[in-house]
């Protein structure tokens, strides 16, 4: 994860300071922007059906939190995992206005520049076989999976995003993980 580490005065990371003192000049708010918008993004592409919602969602993500940082309390997650609780409450209003759930695209490799007709089609099976299997899941699940593999998060960390402690929030990413592979198993 990409987040500032170092403490400064008072015992607060620097990105707290930064949000912190955005409450008073907004101006403030743009490294904490360049810092997180990478994870918030890789977060919502795992989330989204496609790169433009992703992209979107990102900046309705910035955009809530601009808008509530005078909110903004250092709560020990720091901000990325305030950030990308505004991503998931953003992720979420967004799936409710356009079900089905859109899945997990983030998780895939990087697509040929170049793939032939065949593996199209392949690609599209495969995006088709995950999105139901990923749908099959409860939605803690699929959040606690698309944080770890979409953002990159660890498990503390997720459970901050998600209010869970760090042995619950390990126990969803297991048996979301373990659900899938039973689940792919049974499809061979």
């Amino acid at each position: 994860m990409e987040a500032i580490r170092l403490v400064g005065e008072g015992g607060l990371d620097r990105d707290e300071e930064a949000a912190l003192a955005a409450r008073d000049d907004l101006a403030a708010f743009a490294p904490l922007y360049e810092l997180h918008r990478d994870a918030v993004y890789r977060y919502l592409r795992a989330r989204c059906r496609t790169e433009d919602d992703a992209v979107e969602l990102t900046a309705v993500t910035f955009e809530r939190a601009l808008g509530a940082i005078h909110r903004y309390a250092p709560r020990g997650g720091g901000v990325l995992a305030w950030l990308l609780r505004i991503a998931r409450n953003a992720a979420i209003d967004h799936e409710r206005r356009r079900r089905p759930f859109g899945g997990l695209f983030g998780l895939e490799a990087r697509p040929d520049p170049d793939p032939t007709p065949d593996q199209v089609a392949v690609s599209a099976d495969e995006h088709r076989t995950l999105h139901a299997h990923l749908a099959a899941l409860p939605a803690a699940q699929r959040d606690a999976i698309a944080l770890r593999f979409g953002a990159g998060l660890t498990a503390r960390e997720i459970g901050l995003v998600l209010g869970k402690g760090e042995d619950a929030t390990q126990k969803l990413i297991s048996r979301g993980m373990a659900r899938l592979r039973e689940v792919y198993r049974d499809d061979d």
